[in-house]
């Protein structure tokens, strides 16, 4: 359970809240982004906090230095468990950020938040990546920003299920791969185009799990919520050797 992360981006302001209380005993934390904070604004992020659960603020900044590291000196102040920024940023970004959650925890008297790094958006392809004009394949870039992120001192990294097991082989055991677009096999894919099932992207070697609206667009979202699990279980049961993960 303390893997599973619900997405609250999609739910209506008013409702956000209530849906986290209910979702408490089925999932380990919640991932709220920019779409969350200008919604409910700083109000809103405080009043998630007070549910008692983990939190990832998943704004991916994409900044100038000095910007981005403003902003994370801000952001840890609600006490976030992680903070997501884009490795296309480039390496005095990350290190800003990193420097600036340092300092601002330190200032505050309580833990750092984790750094991850967005290395491609799930809703990109191959095709997207040549639009930008990026020559290299999906593998490529994943690797090369991953590569960056940890060598910049980065927690970890914000990845597509297909690129776990390398990025896991490459990067050890405690760098952090969490990874959004996870869909159940009850699911439909929505936007996103590089998806998995909760439990191949376990087996693979994800840390954390990220899930939006096959469980908060379910007639019952704490009954989904624990149905993934069961599936994260399941897998982890019948593969012993599998990647325990960062809990």
């Amino acid at each position: 359970m303390r893997r599973l992360y619900c997405s609250l981006d999609w739910v209506e302001p008013e409702h956000a809240v209530e849906l986290a209380m209910r979702l408490r005993g089925a999932v380990g934390g919640f991932k709220v982004g920019a779409e969350y904070l200008l919604a409910h604004g700083a109000g809103g992020i405080e009043r998630l906090a007070a549910v008692g659960l983990p939190f990832i603020l998943d704004l991916k900044l994409n900044d100038l230095p000095r910007a981005v590291s403003q902003t994370v000196r801000r952001a840890v102040g609600f006490r976030p468990s992680m903070i997501t920024v884009h490795a296309g940023g480039g390496a005095a970004m990350m290190r800003a950020a990193m420097a600036a959650a340092h300092a601002a925890a330190e200032a505050g008297g309580f833990a750092r938040p984790r750094l991850l790094a967005v290395n491609v958006l799930t809703s990109m392809d191959d095709d997207d990546l040549r639009a930008t004009g990026v020559s290299g394949d999906m593998r490529e870039q994943t690797l090369r920003l991953s590569a960056l992120a940890h060598a910049c001192g980065l927690d970890g990294v914000w990845t597509g299920a297909d690129e776990v097991g390398r990025l896991r082989a490459e990067f050890g055991a405690d760098f952090i791969l969490a990874v959004p677009g996870i869909r159940p096999v009850w699911s439909v894919s929505d936007d996103q185009k590089r998806i998995m099932t909760p439990g191949d992207a376990i087996l693979r070697g994800a840390d954390y799990l990220v899930v939006g609206r096959p469980i908060t667009h379910a007639s019952d979202q704490a009954a989904a919520a624990r149905r993934i699990v069961d599936e994260m279980n399941a897998a982890l049961a019948h593969s012993p050797e599998a990647q325990p993960g960062v809990l």
